[in-house]
């Protein structure tokens, strides 16, 4: 490299080791190792604009092996990002500093999303690049037509999610996805051949990508390789050969540099050998000064691209209006005269329906289950290669890297990423889940089959414990609603959310309606409501959610034959309940001292509702293989046997 630019990346390198050593913490041989390849990155092809972190045309980068945070942190710092002080720098992974362990998502910042579980980044990066393919065809290719670059570790291509990601990326054939692969050949464990052997270059090119494999440490290879990513007609892996921990005498290339600080005396070495002659965290104003001129050039690229802006603002403001709350009231008036018995499933098909047609930013998807999670409408079209104009995607059976990439739909922009699978296949998706929330971004997630209520699929398809596991995520709501009233409720409150990611847990079988007069509150919003009172003068409170509310009136209609009164709760929603006031949460729990709770599924989250005197029914074993209403009887949630137990507890 020539003199400026090692001493560019020298930079990267220092800050980061000085900033591990001060942390007594953190992984400083990825930013050592990369700090070539994302000087010529960030100086030559790079567009981005400190003065404006969100500005829409922006590239991306995606720091997928999210333990190097100090590489992005040092990037953002010396390109003259605000969000990002050498004093920040000095806190790294100190409680509330910007510059965490692994990089958090902060509007405004440059860090465009939280990673650290290894590949989350890349199907993130998939999403951007959905995304941006998408505004580009219904928006125009004068105003959006930027890159998306992540950069993956070897531990980020050996999980799962990148596989799925990435095939998917190749099949929609995503030009302007560009994968520098820090190839390494070390993880925390030793060299990588203890676990791998894959040939890379044959699986990048059955994914559908086009494979580079550079020295990551040659400007010339690095330059030559992101100039033809430029052009490429499909998606782009830079297999990056660097030495870890790069000017480490001792450490270089080692397992030793990977994830702990290099130690006072290596600092000191390092320093020698890059004739570095500075002390720790001070870099001269000339070479601040030159990672600055780097930064200044995106804002004259957004001042002329501003002037193309300018002309098509409303077109874009227009794209992401949305005309919900419309919708919402008339779906309800619909759903109160047709009366029917539906699943929720297909109730919220039918809001959907009615959400889809008018509203840009909803984009729907599915894990290869959209004629069973009923997420597809007659108004949707297919996303396809070559042909980004639809608002519908087909996943494949990929869910795991489906949520992945709903959060970096949601995090480019304005839209709105929904996708369906089957409650029990939460468990694939629930580290993309969480990241959602922790990034407090509006994902919703279709999951249908929410109970032994699907049937004759049988243990491995009966969710259980998803439930109970989905609602102790914090920042998430989860929703299960009654009816079809409810369901539209729901959408209503899952679209409401703005920094909390939802997920709607929907029946297989058909429900009748419970609430049949119109309402213009959202009942829902409330989480827990009174359904039904069979008396004034109550003697149990009935809480109930999904499938089993009408089981719940059942049984509370008779009790009442029996002079034993009771009210019945609807709860769609723990997280919402939870939230309300102490005077309406006692009016919901605090009339009878008698409580008990029904949902087809683990009992372990009820317990706090129904108190230490409470019952509650529910199913903490694995299901049967059988139709759902003989599974139902099996499990004793009839209400004829729910019923029975009662009047013998207050008869006692």
């Amino acid at each position: 490299m020539n003199k400026l630019n090692k001493t560019l990346s020298n930079a990267i390198r220092v800050l980061s080791m000085d900033a591990v050593q001060k942390a007594n913490s953190g992984h400083p041989g990825m930013p050592m190792g990369m700090a070539d390849v994302v000087t010529i990155l960030y100086k030559y092809f790079l567009r981005f604009n400190p003065k404006n972190p969100e500005w829409l045309n922006r590239d991306r980068f995606v720091l997928s092996a999210g333990h190097g945070s100090m590489l992005l942190y040092s990037l953002l710092y010396l390109t003259g990002y605000k969000s990002i002080s050498i004093n920040d720098i000095k806190k790294f992974r100190q409680i509330n500093s910007i510059c965490a362990g692994h990089p958090e998502y902060h509007p405004n910042s440059g860090i465009e999303t939280t990673t650290g579980p290894l590949g989350q980044g890349i199907s993130n990066a998939v999403g951007f690049a959905i995304a941006e393919e998408i505004l580009k065809k219904k928006i125009g290719k004068n105003i959006i037509n930027h890159k998306t670059y992540v950069l993956a570790g070897d531990g980020c291509l050996m999980e799962g999610i990148s596989h799925e990601a990435m095939s998917l990326a190749g099949h929609l054939k995503l030009k302007n996805l560009i994968m520098l692969f820090d190839n390494n050949s070390i993880s925390i464990d030793g060299p990588t051949n203890l676990a791998v052997s894959d040939n890379f270059k044959k699986r990048f090119e059955s994914y559908g990508w086009e494979y580079i494999l550079i020295n990551g440490h040659d400007e010339k290879q690095i330059f030559k390789a992101l100039k033809k990513a430029q052009k490429a007609t499909k998606p782009t892996v830079i297999s990056c050969k660097t030495k870890i921990g790069y000017g480490s005498p001792n450490k270089q290339g080692k397992a030793s540099s990977h994830g702990s600080p290099l130690g006072e005396d290596e600092v000191k070495l390092v320093r020698k050998n890059l004739n570095w002659s500075y002390k720790p965290f001070d870099i001269p104003k000339k070479i601040t000064d030159e990672w600055k001129k780097i930064g200044k050039k995106g804002n004259i690229l957004e001042k002329k691209w501003n002037n193309i802006y300018k002309v098509k603002k409303t077109k874009i403001d227009n794209f992401f209006k949305n005309h919900f709350y419309k919708n919402i009231k008339k779906e309800k008036l619909i759903a109160i005269k047709e009366n029917k018995s539906l699943a929720t499933r297909k109730s919220s098909e039918s809001t959907l329906h009615t959400l889809v047609k008018n509203n840009n930013a909803l984009i729907g998807g599915s894990a290869d289950l959209a004629g069973s999670n009923n997420t597809k409408t007659k108004y949707h079209k297919i996303i396809k290669s070559g042909d980004f104009g639809g608002n519908y995607i087909h996943y494949g059976v990929r869910e795991h890297a489906m949520c992945g990439i709903m959060n970096g739909l949601a995090l480019h922009s304005k839209f709105i990423p929904y996708g369906g699978t089957f409650l029990i296949f939460s468990d694939y998706c629930k580290p993309s889940i969480r990241l959602a929330a922790i990034m407090k971004q509006r994902v919703i997630y279709v999951m249908t089959h929410d109970s032994i209520g699907l049937g004759e699929d049988g243990p491995t398809h009966q969710p259980i414990e998803q439930l109970s596991g989905l609602r102790a995520i914090p920042n998430l709501n989860v929703f299960r609603p009654a009816d079809r009233m409810e369901t539209i409720e729901c959408w209503e409150l899952a679209l409401k959310s703005l920094k909390t990611p939802s997920v709607l847990t929907l029946t297989r079988q058909n429900l009748e309606l419970i609430r049949k007069k119109y309402s213009n509150r959202n009942k829902c919003s409330f989480g827990a409501y009174e359904v039904l009172r069979t008396n004034n003068k109550i003697k149990l409170t009935i809480l109930a959610s999904g499938s089993e509310v009408g089981l719940a009136i059942e049984t509370s209609h008779k009790l009442a034959k029996d002079k034993i009164y009771s009210k019945v709760i609807s709860m769609p929603s723990q997280e919402f309940f939870k939230i309300q006031s102490k005077a309406y949460k006692h009016k919901i729990l605090g009339e009878t001292k008698l409580k008990i709770s029904i949902e087809a599924g683990s009992t372990e989250c009820w317990k706090k509702f129904v108190g230490a005197n409470g019952i509650t029914f529910g199913i903490n074993e694995f299901g049967k293989s059988a139709p759902y209403k003989e599974i139902y009887k099996f499990f004793g949630l009839t209400s004829e046997n729910i019923y029975k137990k009662i009047k013998k507890i207050i008869r006692q």
